[in-house]
Formats: C-alpha cells, structure tokens, sequence
C-alpha cells in the first residue's frame, strides 16, 4: 500500500502521473473532490498524517529547498539479465577518455609499472558510482538533486562542471583525427563537425532518449570488445603483461618523480579519468533512473520533444518504508546493480585500460612518438609493420569508434545532467519548459558551439582531453565530499553508507581534495608568476 502523499486504501496504486499533478498543482493546499469530501491530499495530511510519519521514519531527506519527499513502495527488482546496459553508456564514456586517450599515452611517457594507479582509480569509481547509485536507487532522485536539497547552488555548480570542462569537442576531434590517419583525408573539423550534429539528432530525435543512447553504444563497444580480443593474442606479449605486476611495487616511490614528468594537470586528469571521470560519473543517476532501477522506475523519462510524449513534472522522488518486505526488495536491487555495474564498468572497463595500455606498451616501449594523437597514428604503423596493414586500419578504426562513442556519451550526459537538474531547481511547475525540452535545448548548443570552436580553428586533441580530464578532477573533489554526507545522513540506517565502502570514500576524497589544490596553485604559479 503507497504511504506517501496521503493516499489512502480506497484509492488504489496512484499512478506516476497521479503524483506528477499533485506537484504540479496545490499538493499542499487541500481540495474538496466533486462530492465535497476531502481529496486525497487533505486526507493524507490529516486522517493519514500518523501513516505518513511512519512511513518517513528513519530517512532525514532534506526538505528547505525542495518540496519535502513522499513515500511509495519500493518496486521488485528484477533478474541481472534484464538490466544489462544500465552502465553501458557511462563505459562508453569511459573508453575514450583514460582507457584509449590518457593512460595509453602516460605509459610511453613513464613506463607501465604506473598501471597500477589506474586499476586503483577504476575499483574506487566502482564503488564511487554504486554510492551515486545508492541514492537513486532508493529515492528515484539524482545524486545531484540530493545535493540541491542541501544547498540550492549546487545543482547550478555540477551543471558548470558538466559544460565547462566539455565546452571543447575533444573526442570529437580526436575521432576525426583518426579518420584522417585512416583513409588520409579530410578536414578534422568538417568530420567533426559532421559528427557532433549527427549526434544531436539521433539523441533528440528518439522518442525515448535513453533507450536510443544504449542502443548506439551497445554496437560501439561491441565493435571495440571485438577489436580488444583480436589484439590481445595478435599484439600483446605475456612480458609486457607480467611487467604491470612485476614493476608495480618499485614504482610506488617513483611517484612524485611521475607527477613532475607529467605536469600536475595531466596526472590528475588521469587518475580522474581511470574510468569515466569529472561530472561523468552523477549521470549513472540519471542513466539508471532512466532504465528503470528501484525507485527510478517510477520517475518520468527524457524524451523527444518533436518525437516523445513529453511529462512536464521535475524528477523529484519518494522514500520508502523501512520494513522487512522493502528491505527484501531494497537488497535484490542493492546485489543486481552492484553486479551490473561491477561487471559492465570495472571488469569491461578496467579491462580495456590495461589492454590498450600493454599494447602500446609492447609496440612501442617508454619513449616519446610524437604530441597530441600522433602517438596513436605512430604506434598504429608500428602494429602495421609487426603484425600487417589490416591490423593498423584495425586498430585506427577502433579507435575512432571509442572516440565518437564517448563523444555521443558526453553529449548526451552534459545535456541530461543539466536538463534534470535545471527542471527541478528553476522550472518545476512550468508546463513549457520540461526536462525533454532543456534536454534538446543543451544537446544542439554542444553540437552547434562545438562546431564553431572547430570551425574557428581550435583542433589540438591531447590539449582540449587534458583541459576536460583536469577540470573533472577538481569536480570529483567536490561531489565526493557531498555524497558522503547524503548516504551517510539522508538515508535510513539500514541502507545508508557504511563499512569498507565508507573507508574508500573517505581517503579518496582526501586525495581529490589534495590533487585538486596542488593543480589550482600549479595553474597560478605557471600563469600568473611564470613558476
């Protein structure tokens, strides 16, 4: 029975779209229905009050800047087979960023004994995402609207670190280098450009958006598991494997001598991008919400706005009440996500990090073969020479599809961050400006003003990723703090963060925090003092 919002045994299960009008209209008001009995709101809030409190019991969701949150029934989760895909599109993300970009050049700047810094940083955003999991799970609600209801500001600061930090199309561009280095020809911001609006109008053109999104990027990293199996027995040798273990423990005290070679900017936008990285990272919120998980079930999608059946009302969620039958169905849905994600992000992921790595490991070895993606076109001819022409055309179109895969990801998770938390901060009662519509409005601005930066002639590759990766680094220093403070306060005891996952998050916040000063006093002594 649905304890929240005051509904009572004689109405029934209420519809999502039920509740999306009371938030709409005058949920806390009272009005009398057509027989002049109190609706369902009044009865809740006054034959209902005391179910309603018994329902809310144990759970401390802040209530000062948004509407104060109801309680439903936690749904059934369903089997591992059906949610495949929830951390799809967030690994997408993550291959063009550290796994194809970042750590495969780091390691023919310092070697490979330092891979184990990127293991370390893929099982932190492991549980990481499972903590930004955790509170969508069991409200429906983003991560980032469970900040918002702390201090309203911080819905408007993860928009900027979503939008800044990508205001640059790197991976687009870095994808239409590669085609440039595949076929030998065409403009690199033209092939762009093509993409980024390609793009934009498959993302807002789908009538369920999120759906589209994982169809795409199922065949994309298809495609690049295919490339990985094929590498790892035509171009790998079972030294360059053996090293990432062998040379790990002597190079723990290399560490500031790597953080110096690299600059501070490079290194903490690789051990922020070991994995998805930056602002990335919030939108498994979103992407889980959207597939349907726990409390996300009952909240609306993002849909087409030419295509889609649009709701008007802003995601905000639900509490459920802490009893034995949604303790049983919170643990199945707690066990099925962490094997989803463990399986799709960390396994997959990681994976593909130490593969490409070794790879350009095994070709190359530590020595420097040219800036921006002229290390990839470079040791591509080296796999050509060693292995024969197909794999280096192989191998290049790999790459170019992790590229536009991530591109297509960021697009999308920029826009859908934004949308869902602008709806809920600024619009939640408009009926013209909906999540679909800013959804839209966000994607076409990345593709269109992405182009005219191309267009304008900003094409460095490895520059534009560093920009992203380290602006992300200094966004994860800030969210992590505040998702400590939401799963260990917000939340009821039974299901709040505890245990080991609470003594990973803590000295990994502590070193993103650290990280994140020591690059913004490296920027201003290089800029400002000529340090």
């Amino acid at each position: 029975m649905d304890t929240g919002r005051g509904s009572g045994p004689e109405d029934g299960p209420r519809r999502v779209g039920d509740v999306r009008e009371e938030r709409e209209g005058t949920s806390t008001q009272g009005r009398t229905g057509e027989d002049g009995q109190l609706t369902n709101r009044d009865a809740g809030r006054e034959a209902g009050g005391v179910a309603a409190a018994d329902a809310q019991e144990g759970w401390n969701i802040p209530s000062g800047v948004l509407p104060p949150i109801g309680s439903r029934d936690l749904p059934e989760p369903v089997p591992l087979g059906k949610l495949f895909g929830a951390s799809v599109v967030i690994l997408a993300t993550a291959l063009g960023s550290g796994e194809f970009i970042i750590w495969p050049y780091i390691t023919t700047q310092i070697g490979i004994a330092f891979l184990w810094l990127a293991l370390i940083g893929f099982f932190v955003q492991f549980v990481m995402n499972m903590e930004i999991e955790r509170y969508t799970l069991a409200t429906g609600e983003t991560a980032v609207t469970g900040f918002t209801r702390m201090w309203k500001p911080w819905g408007i600061f993860f928009v900027l670190g979503a939008v800044l930090p990508n205001a640059f199309p790197g991976w687009a561009t870095g994808g239409a280098t590669l085609f440039t280095y595949l076929f030998g020809f065409g403009s690199i911001p033209v092939i762009a450009t093509i993409v980024l609006i390609s793009t934009a109008l498959a993302l807002t053109l789908s009538p369920v958006v999120y759906q589209a999104l994982e169809k795409i990027q199922m065949v994309l990293v298809g495609i690049i598991m295919l490339f990985l199996i094929v590498g790892v027995f035509a171009a790998t040798e079972l030294g360059a494997w053996t090293s990432v273990v062998t040379q790990a423990p002597g190079s723990v005290p290399g560490v500031p001598g790597a953080i110096a070679a690299l600059g501070a900017a490079t290194f903490l936008g690789a051990i922020a991008f070991a994995g998805a990285g930056g602002a990335n990272n919030l939108t498994q919120s979103n992407y889980i919400r959207d597939k349907g998980l726990g409390m996300g079930g009952l909240m609306p999608k993002v849909v087409s706005p030419i295509t889609g059946e649009e709701q008007a009302a802003p995601s905000l969620g639900y509490t459920f009440p802490v009893n034995e039958e949604n303790m049983r169905r919170w643990r199945g849905w707690w066990k099925v996500a962490n094997r989803e994600h463990f399986i799709t992000f960390f396994c997959i992921g990681a994976f593909t990090l130490l593969m490409l790595s070794v790879l350009v490991w095994s070709a190359v070895g530590q020595r420097g073969i040219g800036e921006d993606l002229e290390f990839i076109n470079t040791e591509a001819q080296i796999l050509g020479d060693q292995i024969g022409g197909w794999f280096r055309s192989f191998f290049l179109f790999a790459g170019m599809v992790v590229l536009f895969s991530t591109s297509i990801g960021i697009m999308d998770y920029v826009s859908r961050l934004s949308a869902s938390e602008l709806k809920v901060s600024f619009f939640p009662n408009s009926q013209a400006i909906t999540e679909s519509r800013i959804y839209f409005l966000f994607a076409w601005v990345i593709a269109i003003g992405g182009s005219l930066i191309l267009l304008a002639g900003l094409e460095a590759p490895l520059v534009l990723l560093i920009i992203s990766a380290s602006g992300g680094g200094v966004v994860m220093a800030f969210y992590l703090g505040l998702l400590i403070r939401l799963n260990t306060r917000a939340l009821p005891e039974a299901i709040r963060l505890r245990g080991w996952r609470l003594w990973v998050m803590w000295p990994t916040w502590l070193i993103f925090v650290a990280l994140s000063i020591y690059l913004v006093y490296f920027q201003i002594v290089s800029n400002f003092f000529g340090g």
